[in-house]
């Protein structure tokens, strides 16, 4: 019997005890709470405690951390690659445009080329456009987006930045169609500008080669000499711009020289040409501009 009465009787005894340490330790705050906020007398302690007590708080809030930068840092990736990507059609637009620029701005500098050009031309010249190029390796032709309605006539001379072009072959309501200096079929006559020779200058087939058939194996021609136009005829100006003396190869026991010329203008990329309109030549004019020159 003791033994279950004594049970009951340390239990109460224990009770009593934690009330009494609950007590005091409430009394015990309550006076340093006080104390604390009277004259922060505990200051110095907190310090230290919360030295002691950082590490704690730096390993328990690490997950979390964690967490949230990788949150963050799968976020930014994300939004780097989008713009990345977004960055990358902007600068493949903005060299499409820059392209686009790049051919304007070619555009304009042959185009304020041949104004600069049409000054030393006394007469009315009109800029044209080639809109298509005949595709025959025998015929160098091409049509220009100008007509009867523009006042072109048959024989008309064509001009670039550089030199002499062509000249007009057919001519329609509203488009042209030309032949190039350079075709098989084609001849004008020319003059040396270093010495004043004249002769006539042919078309060999290829955009880059002119040819001087007609030249002795005596003649002053040497290579470097400019070629331009005699004005002969009259359907060319006189003193433009032909060609550049490339090759002479005198041959003995043949009466003429062999004599390449490169042409001035750009007869394999030109985009515009410029038709002239020069004092002695048109529709009714005293010379025949329908009749290519040709050699005797």
């Amino acid at each position: 019997m003791s033994a279950p009465g004594g049970t009951i009787g340390d239990f109460t005894r224990g009770g009593r005890t934690l009330t009494f340490r609950f007590f005091l330790i409430c009394a015990v705050s309550l006076s340093l709470m006080f104390l604390d906020h009277r004259d922060e007398h505990l200051r110095s302690i907190r310090q230290a405690f919360s030295v002691v007590v950082y590490p704690i708080q730096l390993i328990v809030d690490l997950p979390f951390r964690g967490w949230s930068w990788a949150e963050q840092a799968l976020v930014d990736r994300s939004l780097l690659l989008e713009e990345n990507q977004q960055l990358k059609r902007e600068h493949l637009s903005s060299n499409f445009r820059l392209q686009q620029l790049a051919a304007l701005e070619a555009e304009n500098r042959r185009l304020r080329a041949m104004l600069d050009s049409s000054a030393r031309v006394a007469d009315r010249v009109l800029v044209a456009e080639i809109l298509a190029v005949d595709l025959d390796p025998y015929r160098q032709r091409f049509t220009i987006n100008r007509g009867v309605n523009d006042g072109v006539y048959v024989g008309q001379a064509l001009l670039d930045a550089d030199g002499i072009v062509g000249q007009i072959m057919r001519v329609d309501l509203f488009t042209s169609e030309a032949v190039l200096i350079s075709d098989a079929d084609h001849a004008l006559p020319v003059a040396v500008n270093r010495n004043g020779l004249r002769t006539i200058i042919v078309g060999t087939g290829d955009s880059v080669r002119l040819r001087l058939p007609y030249l002795t194996n005596s003649a002053d021609i040497a290579v470097g000499d400019l070629v331009v136009s005699s004005g002969l005829g009259g359907v060319f100006p006189s003193g433009y711009p032909v060609g550049n003396v490339v090759q002479v190869e005198r041959r003995p026991g043949q009466s003429f020289a062999e004599v390449l010329v490169e042409p001035a203008a750009k007869l394999d990329r030109a985009r515009e040409v410029l038709l002239v309109w020069t004092a002695d030549t048109g529709p009714g004019s005293a010379s025949d501009p329908t009749n290519l020159a040709k050699a005797p």
